[in-house]
């Protein structure tokens, strides 16, 4: 059993990291603090993502699809699909994405 808060976890860019191999769980989770304007570039994952949004607005791009995402809404990302998301409002911007991988892995495109 482990209890951790956010700033034990590594702060890389705009989030705080749980690495699911390290706490061996099947998987992992970004915790996104982003300020406007930050957003990860386009990339994809073999695995797929489902994006808790928490406060803020987000436009994400999944595939060909374009949406803004306010606090409350929650996208579903296949496996292997292009996506990226950048924070368009004005504040803090705070998602949970989490990675059905026990690791992280990404091809930035």
């Amino acid at each position: 059993m482990s209890f951790l808060s956010f700033e034990q976890l590594p702060f890389v860019g705009m989030s705080y990291e749980f690495h699911g191999e390290k706490h061996r769980v099947p998987f992992s989770v970004y915790i996104v603090k982003a300020k406007p304007g930050e957003g990860p570039p386009l990339h994809t994952h073999p695995y797929v993502e489902v994006a808790f949004t928490l406060e803020g607005t987000a436009t994400i791009t999944v595939g060909d699809e374009t949406r803004e995402v306010n606090a409350g809404g929650v996208v579903v990302i296949p496996a292997n699909t292009p996506h990226r998301f950048v924070n368009s409002g004005a504040g803090v911007l705070r998602q949970i994405d989490i990675h059905a991988s026990p690791k992280f892995v990404q091809t930035n495109l």
